[in-house]
């Protein structure tokens, strides 16, 4: 829980806080540098179409050990990318976004695990996507690039495991998009993952989820600096953009949350009867929204929204029975009762039917009042159970 001084200040400080837990050089993998692979060879998508060629941005924490056994593959979220860890340059105010549990001595301890995170498809973060040149018109491939699936993502990251001569994972590792990343390893490459670990995560994306992402394509399709996605790299349809990232980031918090640390507060720098004026939870929103802007492509945001709004576990099976019959492997859920972007009851329906299935499973329905942040912000609750699986999967 946030300390008791904090409360009154706002989520948003908290959350800066909480990101500062171990941001010093010496308690990170320290400086890291972001890689690039290359692959001339097009990718067939579930769509059918291919992409090509391609790169992959990643970053890489630990040494791998001389029999490969013990590489851990970190998934991000949504709009996350390749540095999950320590830091780029001595003058970084922030470390890597799981700065807190990647490193010498934390639950994915780099003095022990080869980590590994990679830039998925579709960003961008470093990997093809949206802004990237389109090898045909040599110009950025906008709208022409084709509609991704979670899945696509995860042959693409098949293609660098094998590049960097990886033959086994240790574990699949991720919260949101990177548990559902996490499970499509676990199913279509069964003979290369000994774990996989979903955090926050869900099977099948709900109609409430696509309909809140619905609202966010709309916010950016209604500014009329989107232009159908011809919008100059420079001037994004940035009004567009703050809603859809404002619409997006409601679905992560939770009433409780919202209640402690803004409750019905007006803005300081408002009167109450001022027309105009706003609740600290709309300034809020509003400066999370503007600061998205200025760090993530609109495209790029659409492209991953639809790929989430597409996520099926059972996309191209007779059943989710038939799909997860396929998972052999030894499988850790987290859930987090306060969240209702993917509530309990949905990865739950993946847990019961491993459990039918008599499939190594173990399922832990955390309480938090973070919603579906709860992964980033209280991860003290359940890294102790994390590190014990870990440790047992690696004998």
């Amino acid at each position: 829980m946030a300390p008791s001084h904090l409360f009154g200040k706002g989520l948003f400080y908290y959350l800066m806080v909480s990101q500062k837990r171990g941001t010093h050089l010496n308690d990170s993998v320290g400086l890291v540098t972001t890689e690039y692979a290359d692959f001339a060879e097009d990718l067939r998508l579930e769509s059918g179409r291919l992409l090509g060629p391609l790169t992959i941005a990643y970053e890489r924490y630990g040494t791998l050990n001389s029999d490969g056994s013990n590489a851990i593959l970190v998934t991000h979220a949504w709009t996350g990318d390749a540095h999950a860890a320590g830091f780029h340059s001595e003058e970084d105010r922030k470390p890597g976004w799981w700065d807190n549990m990647i490193g010498p001595g934390k639950v994915l301890d780099t003095d022990r695990f080869f980590v590994l995170c990679s830039n998925t498809i579709g960003s961008c973060k470093g990997s093809t996507g949206p802004t990237s040149i389109n090898p045909k018109t040599k110009r950025p491939y906008r709208l022409s690039f084709p509609a991704l699936m979670v899945r696509d993502m995860v042959r693409a990251q098949k293609r660098l495991i094998d590049q960097l001569g990886i033959n086994s994972l240790l574990a699949v590792v991720g919260g949101s998009m990177g548990a559902m990343q996490a499970l499509e390893w676990g199913i279509h490459y069964p003979e290369r993952v000994r774990s996989i670990i979903p955090i926050a995560g869900t099977g099948r994306t709900s109609p409430m989820s696509i309909a809140l992402n619905s609202l966010a394509r709309q916010a950016i399709y209604n500014d009329p600096l989107w232009k159908k996605g011809n919008y100059r790299l420079e001037h994004p349809p940035a009004d567009g953009l703050a809603l859809a990232r404002a619409v997006g980031h409601i679905s992560f918090l939770s009433d409780a949350s919202m209640q402690l640390k803004f409750s019905r507060r007006f803005s300081v720098r408002d009167g109450m009867f001022d027309f105009f004026g706003k609740f600290e939870i709309e300034r809020y929103l509003d400066y999370n929204g503007s600061n998205f802007v200025g760090r993530f492509d609109t495209n790029s945001f659409l492209y991953l929204a639809k790929a989430l709004d597409l996520y099926d576990v059972a996309w191209n099976f007779d059943s989710l029975s038939e799909a997860l019959d396929r998972l052999d492997c030894p499988s850790l859920w987290f859930a987090f009762s306060s969240d209702w972007l993917y509530p309990p009851q949905q990865p739950e329906e993946v847990v019961n039917e491993l459990q039918r299935l008599n499939k190594p499973v173990d399922y832990h329905l955390i309480q938090s009042d973070y919603g579906h942040d709860s992964f980033l912000v209280e991860p003290e609750k359940f890294v102790p159970i994390l590190k014990d699986f870990l440790d047992e999967q690696a004998g």
